[in-house]
């Protein structure tokens, strides 16, 4: 069946703030669709709240409302666009689903003549709510675990009396597994059962037999209006049922399932998708499997887009968000071609011949005394993709991509040697028990006993366990005398010239240098083609590996790299995405051949389609130097992709690699804090006292001079990591004792912090030159709480001309002095009218986007033609739309720590935030939020 003609203009529903459970996948899905919708000749009006999304963008839809989640909204939109007949709400997670709900019951769309596509309410209902999903799949012959739900404590009582301990509560339409609860005791239930009718938005619960330490599976699975159905990709759980998916280390293909297995897992899929209703669109199957007798049971069904086909659309390069897109207006699968062929049909399953490896990223550290075990309510802010020709390749790459000092798995002398904390962490996943399982084959604790412990697959344990096999190989040489096999092992099983240079005590560049240069060993590039290369590729998207073939041919263009932002997580998140995302494209109207390094599966930059070179590859030293080596690219952007791009900077200057825009010598000054204070100095510009410290006599010393209280942080962090302010000698050596614990060697900063201050900060474009600021942003909450925490208020709201004064002059001053090139943020402190700089930093900030929004212009856009030296500041016309405030919303993640206090300082918490706009100062959103500046302030 060809489109529905009779769609013209499509509502499209974002999926709101950045939240532990849902994040930039939906950003990634929503612009897909928009722009798959668009090519079909129809208009695409857009309603998310998210400042710091493409997705919001203009380029995006004809029509981007930035506004609440809410049925208001929605009626607002219906109003000024009367035309809009269709609304397509599973591109934007489940936010978008329960609006699309709660429009359905309150009879808006049907009042609007508006009706849903990609979904029906009935498909939604069966699969959110338990009971009738636990019915339906009796019904149909599909396992499920023995349980019943309950709306009551009576009622739960009953259940868990009849079921018997341990067992699982389930809460009904929550987000990332929230109020759901494995209960091991009798006396535990009461207490997780009241929390999970509390999590249920309709206060009802599933509690079922426990299956904890079954293997666990996704299928990712597409579905047209007629019933075709393909299977995109089989995901299998590294860890077992027991831990959420979204905090699950998940491999792509399956790699220990039996083809019996999948064949009925196949069957009982489409048996499920035929059962739950009439949609067309993407669907997300997960199933648990018995280690003992292969037994299957349904555990859920998602029929949207999730964060698994962000995972799969990556994974295999079928794009499932655009496709679900044009299925939803009417097309069926073998009418649509695969856009990565462009020869084959989209009725086509893709077939891969590599293997991939998702690992998420937590930040517990950000969350102070918060339960590290991972259960069924999902804690990681972001994830990481590897990609390699076999499992170990692709998990060691995908644990290089994570950023978290360790340089691939083991190797790095990192190991933990203590065997009760090993046995613990074994039994009680968290974060890093990836990292102890290796630690505990190196510690020579038996294979049974880990396996016994995490109910982690014997294929995956041993091919850990091989690992310590090709160590143990390694350490018998030395960097002059090992042989090209054992080099070329080593790199073909993923490891990192770093790690190899641990195992033979010498130096990275020695590594390097001997396998590349002397033995000839060097990665190749291969395509992500859909089809395991039975047909040829049109989209250039690669991954490197080693062996014979490379598929990436140079061009004869001027290129230019931009380096991604890597995974998500507090303190850097989507804002750097979106401006990586203008950054290439406005490189691309420069004509430079474009190419986009990341490894962050959930985001637009790593869309096949955005760059006209992706690598999938880590944002890590090694991958981005063969990549430049290779392609040959004119320069590198680094002042977009946050703190992950900027920390390369030093390497690529040391290799003789030009950074595009500001230098990494101007980049490092605004970083040491001495260095930055003298530039301060010499262009009279005032700034709280201060002092840099290595140790805790130096601190002692050094807080008599400057008095207390003290704000203390570590150089070269992100998002105030380490950050604390601290009022006596005792505060003062205990944090900096920490610190030093944490990034040893690090140079700490001692602040006089400045209580009782305003906090604002300004956005500029600079061209060495003009300076052009593009915001001035003053905080509702005082000096003290980290700004992305802050509400932040555009245009300031009481700052008085005198002040307004002092931060031009300033702002334009620091630029200048720090021969700025492109973009860059300053954050001040003000106390009796007194403007003081608090720090610089010469790249895009998390204002940016937000900035753009809410004044309408493509500033990131204007900066990187500045950066590539194509314009001058002075060469374009600024109009921003200045219509009363806009007010960048923190939005945090508390709920998923229930243990945590919600305190605000200078280290931040936030996981994503909202704009909100009013036309004036007496509006009841701002007295409210300016009633309560001071509530969470703490040190």
């Amino acid at each position: 069946m060809p489109k529905d003609s009779s769609i013209k203009h499509v509502l499209l529903i974002g999926s709101g703030p950045i939240v532990i459970g849902q994040a930039c996948e939906f950003d990634y899905s929503g612009s897909q669709a928009s722009r798959s919708l668009r090519e079909e000749g129809i208009k695409v009006t857009l309603i998310n709240s998210n400042p710091a999304t493409i997705m919001t963008d203009p380029v995006t839809a004809d029509h981007v409302y930035l506004l609440p989640l809410e049925k208001k909204s929605i009626r607002k939109i219906l109003a000024e666009h009367p035309d809009i007949d269709a609304v397509l709400p599973t591109m934007g997670g489940q936010t978008a689903l329960n609006l699309a709900i709660d429009c359905d019951k309150a009879g808006i769309w049907k009042n609007a003549n508006v009706r849903m596509i990609g979904v029906d309410i009935d498909a939604i209902d069966t699969a959110e709510n338990r009971e009738k999903f636990k019915a339906l799949m009796e019904k149909i012959g599909v396992g499920v675990c023995k349980g019943d739900t309950a709306t009551s404590m009576l009622q739960g009582k009953e259940i868990a009396q009849e079921i018997g301990f341990p067992l699982i509560i389930r809460a009904s339409y929550t987000l990332g597994g929230a109020g759901g609860a494995f209960v091991e005791k009798a006396e535990d239930f009461e207490k997780l059962l009241a929390a999970g009718l509390q999590a249920s938005p309709v206060h009802e619960v599933l509690i079922e037999q426990s299956i904890l330490g079954w293997k666990e599976y996704e299928l990712e699975v597409m579905r047209d209006n007629i019933g075709n159905m393909i299977v995109i990709c089989s995901i299998e759980n590294f860890d077992p049922m027991g831990v959420h998916t979204g905090d699950s280390i998940t491999v792509a293909p399956a790699m220990t399932l039996p083809d019996t297995v999948y064949q009925r897992m196949r069957n009982y899929a489409i048996t499920m998708m035929n059962s739950i209703g009439n949609f067309a669109g993407g669907c997300n199957v997960q199933f648990a499997v018995s280690p003992d007798n292969s037994e299957i049971i349904g555990i859920e069904i998602n029929p949207r887009v999730s964060r698994s086909s962000a995972l799969a659309s990556k994974a295999t390069g079928y794009p499932i968000a655009k496709v679900a897109a044009k299925l939803a207006i009417g097309y069926n699968l073998d009418e649509l071609s695969n856009s990565i062929t462009g020869t084959t049909s989209a009725y086509f399953e893709p077939s891969i011949d590599y293997v991939i490896v998702k690992i998420p990223r937590w930040n517990f550290d950000k969350f102070k005394g918060s339960d590290r075990r991972l259960g069924l309510s999902m804690k990681a802010v972001g994830e990481v993709m590897g990609i390699g020709r076999n499992f170990q390749e692709a998990l060691q790459k995908a644990c290089q991509s994570l950023e978290i000092k360790r340089n691939g798995l083991g190797a790095d002398g990192k190991e933990l040697k203590d065997q009760a904390q090993i046995l613990y962490s074994l039994a009680n996943p968290s974060w890093n028990r990836l990292f102890h399982v290796y630690d505990a084959f190196k510690l020579g604790i038996s294979f049974r006993t880990i396996q016994d412990l995490t109910k982690i697959d014997k294929w995956f344990l041993k091919q850990i366990e091989e690992l310590m096999h090709i160590e143990a190989e390694i350490e018998k040489y030395t960097i002059e005398n090992i042989p090209y096999e054992v080099m070329d092992k080593a790199k073909k099983k993923g490891y990192a010239d770093r790690q190899i240079a641990h195992l033979l005590d010498c130096l990275e560049s020695d590594v390097f240098n001997k396998r590349y240069h002397e033995m000839g060993i060097k990665r190749v590039y291969k395509l992500v083609d859909t089809c395991a290369a039975e047909f040829e590729a049109q989209t250039p998207y690669y991954y490197s590996s080693f062996g014979e073939e490379n598929e990436s041919e140079r061009s004869a263009k001027k290129k230019v790299v931009v380096l991604g932002s890597g995974p998500n997580r507090v303190g850097q998140g989507i804002e750097f995405d979106y401006s990586c995302v203008h950054g290439v494209l406005a490189a691309k109207e420069c004509g430079y051949e474009t190419i986009m390094i990341n490894c962050n599966p959930e985001t637009v930059s790593t869309d096949p389609d955005v760059a006209d070179k992706l690598y999938f590859e880590p944002v890590f030293w090694e991958h981005i130097y063969e990549i430049i080596l290779h392609e040959k690219p004119e320069g590198v952007i680094v002042q977009l992709g946050g703190q992950t791009a900027l920390k390369l900077a030093e390497k690529l200057s040391k290799y003789g690699i030009k950074i595009i825009g500001t230098s990494f010598e101007a980049l490092d000054l605004a970083e040491d804090r001495g260095l930055f204070s003298t530039l301060l100095k010499e262009n009279n510009v005032p700034y709280p006292e201060f002092g840099t410290i290595h140790n805790t006599d130096e601190a002692l010393e050094l807080c008599k001079t400057i008095g207390f209280p003290l704000l203390v942080r570590p150089s070269y962090v992100l998002g105030g990591q380490g950050m604390k302010i601290v009022i006596n000698e005792k505060e003062l050596e205990e944090h900096v004792v920490n610190v030093l614990r944490d990034i040893p060697n690090n140079e700490i900063l001692l602040d006089h912090f400045l209580e009782g201050a305003i906090e604002a900060e300004a956005d500029a474009i600079c061209d060495g030159e003009n300076v052009y600021i593009i915001g001035i942003m003053q905080h509702i909450e005082p000096a003290g709480i980290h700004s992305g925490d802050s509400y932040a208020v555009l245009p300031p709201y009481n700052l008085g001309d005198l002040v307004i004064r002092q931060i031009e002059t300033y702002t334009e001053k620091i630029a200048l002095a720090l021969k700025t090139v492109g973009l860059i943020n300053i954050q001040f402190a003000i106390k009796n009218d007194k403007v003081y700089v608090i720090e610089a930093n010469p790249r895009a900030s998390r204002t940016v986007p937000f900035i753009c929004k809410a004044y309408q212009e493509p500033y990131v856009n204007y900066a990187v033609k500045v950066m590539l030296g194509e314009k001058k500041v002075t060469d374009f016309t600024f109009k921003p739309v200045k219509k009363g405030y806009a007010i960048k919303e923190p939005v945090f993640s508390f709920h998923k720590f229930p243990n945590v206090n919600k305190e605000l300082g200078p280290e931040m918490k936030s996981t994503g935030e909202a704009i909100y706009f009013i036309d004036d100062l007496m509006d009841d959103y701002f007295l409210k939020i300016y009633s309560e500046r001071n509530i969470y302030l703490s040190r």
